[in-house]
């Protein structure tokens, strides 16, 4: 072969490989126009654009925003927003309900903006849904945190392992998984590792940003000076687009949000901005009123353990937002579990992280086990059920034999995570129905094995404890959750 059809078959390569990351760039930021619809300029307006469907039928009333103004397509599909290039940084609609998701981490609700241009044309398709749906799965993982090759492996062997063993056996519904931050921890190297384990469930995977997933060199886009230049959030938002963003599945309405107010090298403060409350209102605003609302951030907002340390500074305005609908607020950040429910109408679930307490062992700081919630939504009715990594379904506490635990050494005790106000708790002594068992608040004895014996001080809530009668042989734990089902331990002692 001679120097000159070697050059050739080079250039074919490069040519080859520049066309591939093109195509690529232009289906993650949709930069390429994917109608032939001609669509004019408008004065004042910098971003334009046209939606349609599998058909290239055009779509009318879809919600976009550019994380400040919104808007919606006219009867021709087109829109317009008036966005300031330099601070905004993506175009993303908020999927209706009557169109599919990819079944992949998602990326088709978003386009990248680019300031180099006077007007930007983002356009995008939608598959119609052949039939309507108002059931589905809801995935809702807080906290893989991973930091090491050996966080990967264990996430990877453990967590999503178990995931994909909940989608399997859900394979008749559709199914839908959500983040709820610190992916990683402060580690962007590893997003694409991490990226590639989300996008084997087959299934649609949105992300939350956490506090972790944040570059440490910059402060966050708000607090960034000049727009034009890094800021904290970019590498995350290149692997999963915008912080702020919603779409819609059956009857709910699902946003996620940034709630971390970030200022560079891990210093951050736990709050939304008031234009971030400003974009949840015009989001709301094309949503009915009495709708289900499914609220995706990092840091909770209602804790009463530690004192609601962990807790979203300005939530009361945030409730204020979230008053006349039926919102459920999902949230990490803590590492232990915490339902509450801080006003009518408003139910907070924070879940256990997938990491638990750091990949130190199987546990979170408050007992619970390293796991996932399970969300089960038809209609407007939603259950839950929380899934503990390489359990069954039906462990949903934990029994204490006296003695096992350390500060409690002649109670039996429960640690019953998933714990809220409607739940019973009683007991039984050799067949014979006692009472309800007491609730206090300690630190979890196994939490403090698997740190060596060193606790850190943190008390959960949702202990429970009762003295058996002498010469009882054998008790059962039996709690009863909000939805009625039943779930019990015997121990013999």
């Amino acid at each position: 072969m001679n120097k000159r059809t070697i050059s050739f078959f080079y250039g074919l390569i490069i040519l080859f490989n520049l066309s591939l990351l093109n195509c690529q760039a232009n289906t993650n930021n949709h930069d390429n126009i994917i109608t032939t619809t001609k669509i004019s300029d408008k004065t004042g307006m910098t971003v334009k654009g046209q939606i349609v469907d599998n058909n290239n039928q055009p779509i009318a009333g879809v919600v976009l925003n550019d994380g400040k103004n919104f808007t919606i397509s006219d009867k021709n599909g087109v829109y317009y927003l008036p966005s300031d290039l330099t601070r905004s940084k993506y175009v993303s609609i908020s999927i209706p309900s009557g169109f599919e998701i990819e079944k992949d981490v998602v990326s088709s609700f978003y386009a990248k903006l680019s300031n180099k241009e006077l007007v930007n044309r983002k356009d995008f398709k939608l598959n119609k849904r052949t039939s309507p749906t108002d059931e589905f799965v809801y995935i809702a993982i807080s906290d893989p945190q991973v930091k090491t090759d050996g966080d990967v492996s264990r996430l990877d062997k453990e967590s999503i392992a178990d995931i994909k063993t909940t989608i399997q056996q859900n394979s008749s519904k559709e199914l839908y998984a959500m983040t709820l931050g610190d992916n990683v921890f402060d580690k962007m190297n590893l997003f694409p590792r991490y990226k590639s384990m989300l996008s084997s469930f087959h299934i649609p995977v949105f992300s939350t940003i956490g506090n972790h997933d944040f570059d440490l060199q910059y402060s966050d886009l708000h607090n960034t000076i000049d727009p034009l230049s890094n800021y904290a959030e970019e590498t995350y938002e290149s692997f999963f687009g915008p912080t702020d963003y919603s779409f819609n599945v059956g009857k709910v309405h699902i946003i996620s949000m940034k709630n971390i107010d970030y200022l560079g090298g891990k210093k951050y403060t736990v709050r939304f901005t008031p234009e971030q409350l400003e974009w949840l209102k015009k989001d709301l605003s094309y949503v009915t009123p009495n709708s289900t609302i499914f609220l995706n951030i990092h840091a909770p907002t209602s804790n009463k353990s530690s004192n609601g340390s962990g807790n979203t500074r300005n939530a009361v305005e945030l409730f204020e937002i979230l008053k006349g609908y039926q919102a459920h607020i999902f949230a990490g950040h803590t590492h232990f579990y915490e339902n509450e429910e801080p006003a009518p109408g408003i139910y907070e679930h924070n879940i256990g992280a997938a990491c638990g307490a750091w990949w130190a062992g199987s546990v979170n700081r408050c007992g619970a086990p390293n796991g996932y919630l399970i969300v089960n939504v038809k209609g407007k009715d939603v259950t839950w059920h929380y899934k503990a990594t390489g359990k069954d379904l039906s462990y949903q506490f934990r029994v204490y034999k006296p003695g096992e635990f350390s500060t409690q050494a002649n109670y039996i005790v429960a640690n019953v995570w998933d714990w809220d106000s409607s739940y019973q708790v009683k007991y039984y002594e050799d067949g014979v129905i006692k009472s309800s068992m007491e609730q206090f608040e300690d630190e979890d004895q196994d939490f403090i094995t698997m740190k060596n014996g060193k606790g850190t001080g943190y008390h959960t809530l949702h202990l429970f404890r009762t003295i058996p009668s002498a010469g009882s042989k054998n008790i059962k734990v039996e709690i009863t959750n909000r939805f009625g089902e039943v779930y019990s331990e015997t121990v013999s002692l």
